[in-house]
């Protein structure tokens, strides 16, 4: 069994829930959103352990420095997503995508060389097992509107905002 070091801290937008495996971050996500952590976790790691840890990885500091307009914060965090191929491959394009822009869907497919396969970016997007860091929220529908965030559509907005100050 696994023992996933947990933390929890507040921010502008609401709890954030960090989880920590052999010093690499594998989730970030809200608070609220328990049932989305819980249900992703088990899929990649059957049976685990919550153990409470304080600031590992320095995430809190990290994050931190993101919410006053630090935007180099997260490079020395280092990630562990798992996922197939495509949803690696999607979620290494989302990292690509400038801070303070947007694309849409259709861009993300086209980036990735499957200018087809909106709908299964749009699927890989919403399994992104690290949200802000891996900034799934600066993907938009193609006519502009907030498409779906899993930490609910006013945390994208504000994530966007927050970002183009």
């Amino acid at each position: 069994m696994k023992g996933l070091l947990v933390d929890e801290f507040d921010s502008p937008i609401g709890t954030i829930v960090g989880v920590v495996l052999d010093n690499r971050l594998i989730h970030l996500d809200f608070g609220d959103c328990q049932e989305r952590l819980l249900r992703l976790l088990t899929h990649r790691y059957k049976k685990f352990k919550q153990v409470p840890a304080k600031n590992p990885l320095n995430i809190r500091d990290c994050l931190g420095a993101y919410f006053n307009k630090d935007w180099k914060s997260f490079n020395k965090i280092k990630l562990l997503t798992d996922g197939t191929q495509f949803q690696q491959t999607v979620w290494a394009e989302l990292q690509r995508i400038p801070c303070g822009t947007t694309i849409s869907y259709a861009q993300l497919a086209s980036a990735i060389g499957k200018p087809k396969a909106m709908r299964a970016v749009a699927n890989a997007n919403s399994r992104n097992p690290i949200a802000i860091i891996i900034p799934c929220h600066r993907v938009i529908a193609k006519s502009g509107a907030l498409a779906g965030y899993a930490g609910g559509v006013h945390r994208k907005e504000w994530l966007l905002q927050h970002e183009k100050r």
